[in-house]
């Protein structure tokens, strides 16, 4: 879906991690993330959100909670995290980005908000009484009081499979007056998702009828005396959505794929984000006319169904930026990704090693894929960082003390 895109705005980061992927510096299933081009996409992002009146969280499981990536969206002046549940959270602040918001998607759990007060996180989302009162006390036993957000439904609102719950809207006052009195947490304002959606057959980005239910709360809560209400809509946020969010009321907004530049919308016209996320494999073997390469981050996003999906096969010496990019038969979504397949038209197209590029819109944390930053592509002297795990911690890595350790085990065990 952005292959294309990256090799016309972006052909620094391909060529890179193809050098990088060749010297044996990158790993296969890896995912490559432009830490310039991050930066850059931050403070635009943040320059408008500022501009509109808005607080801007940044949402990193889609980079795999990368801590460099975490730490590249600061520079760029986004200074807090939301995090989709409480892991994601945690990882953000590894990478110096505060809590700025939890709770939303997912819940936090009964015995763990202890934890997520802990984070210290400006805003904490509900959907329900009982979760407001964990939160409560949690925050009463580090002697503060929680701002809670209360995710809003009404008829009509569109929610994906799974993501359902939160009070209804039509009594959204009566709802914020019993959670307002519970001890340790202050009603703060009103959430939902998706508040934005890109359109499958026309491209363009639409608000769905939760924006619609979101302002008609807020203005409930503001009528019946609520002071300070916040309006918090995430959902395909980008510069080119900001202004529709701010005339409807909004003041935060979560970007995460417009951080590099992936949201459908970014597919479909040019944008002022630059593309900054590439996946990076290699060529296991050759088998049937075919070459099968090393997945394991190959989850693709299915925002508008299952894509088809197309990678380059980088040879000595070539330069990602002019090939053109292979048909790719792809795991089904139902199977372990071990392995996709790229149709040779002759044995010599591909060998072994080869390295394999696709570009495609992640979610790198419900994956076993790889992250690592490259930074200087902007001026020509790129350095490749850490390489982290899709969840933000160091990689498991082979060496001669755990095979020892292996062994004495085993010795043990005999």
């Amino acid at each position: 879906m952005f292959l294309s895109l990256l090799q016309r705005r972006n052909a620094a980061l391909l060529q890179a991690a193809a050098a990088f992927h060749r010297s044996g510096e990158l790993p296969p299933n890896t995912f490559v993330i432009d830490l310039d081009a991050l930066e850059r996409n931050a403070r635009t992002l943040s320059a408008e959100a500022a501009r509109l009146g808005m607080r801007p969280f940044a949402m990193t499981k889609q980079i795999g909670r990368n801590p460099d990536a975490s730490r590249a969206i600061r520079r760029g002046g986004i200074t807090e995290a939301v995090g989709v549940d409480l892991e994601c959270a945690v990882a953000a602040a590894t990478g110096g980005l505060a809590t700025g918001h939890l709770g939303h998607l997912v819940q936090i759990p009964r015995h763990r908000a202890a934890e997520a007060s802990a984070l210290q996180p400006r805003y904490w989302t509900v959907f329900s009484e009982q979760k407001a009162r964990e939160a409560g006390a949690a925050a009463l036993a580090h002697g503060r009081v929680q701002d809670v957000l209360l995710r809003v439904v009404a008829p009509g609102d569109r929610f994906y499979t799974g993501h359902e719950g939160g009070f209804d809207a039509e009594r959204i006052v009566e709802h914020a007056r019993v959670i307002d009195a519970l001890p340790g947490v202050r009603v703060a304002g009103v959430t939902t998702f998706p508040a934005t959606l890109v359109d499958g057959e026309s491209g363009e980005a639409q608000t769905t009828p939760n924006l619609q239910t979101l302002a008609q709360a807020k203005r409930r809560l503001q009528n019946a005396g609520f002071e300070d209400v916040q309006m918090n809509a995430p959902g395909t946020t980008s510069t080119a959505t900001l202004a529709r969010l701010a005339e409807a009321g909004a003041t935060q907004v979560e970007p995460g794929h417009g951080l590099t530049g992936t949201t459908p919308l970014h597919a479909r016209v040019d944008l002022l984000e630059e593309p900054a996320i590439a996946y990076v494999t290699e060529v296991s073997h050759l088998w049937d006319d075919r070459a099968y390469v090393f997945g394991g981050g190959l989850y693709v996003d299915p925002v508008h169904g299952i894509p088809a999906t197309s990678a380059l096969i980088v040879r000595d010496g070539e330069d990602p930026a002019t090939l053109t990019a292979r048909p790719v038969e792809m795991p089904a979504p139902e199977a372990i990704d071990y392995y996709a397949r790229i149709p040779l038209d002759a044995p010599a197209d591909a060998a072994e090693g080869d390295t394999v590029i696709f570009g495609f819109r992640p979610q790198v944390f419900v994956s076993r894929g790889l992250t690592a930053g490259i930074r200087g592509l902007s001026t020509g002297s790129p350095q490749l960082a850490e390489i982290w795990s899709s969840n933000g911690a160091p990689p498991l890595r082979a060496t001669a003390e755990t095979a020892a350790l292996a062994v004495t085990q085993q010795e043990v065990g005999a």
